[in-house]
């Protein structure tokens, strides 16, 4: 989970793609501003995990996220 460059084509099943989908609950765009739109996929999984919708990895790089 990192941020992520919001003029790039996010990878599929990413919370990134996630985020810029039309089937989110809020139809696209997570962020109204630009800029913070790239901040999506690093701030969304520990409020996920905190939730208990998520499970998380804690390593130093390239942490995977799964829905529960």
């Amino acid at each position: 989970m990192d941020s992520a460059d919001e003029q790039k084509i996010p990878k599929d099943g990413t919370v990134e793609a996630w985020g810029r989908s039309t089937e989110n609950p809020i139809g696209g765009w997570y962020g109204l501003k630009k800029g913070y739109r790239g901040r999506f996929g690093m701030y969304l999984p520990p409020l996920m995990e905190a939730l208990g919708l998520a499970e998380v990895e804690h390593n130093p790089k390239n942490n995977r996220m799964r829905a529960l």
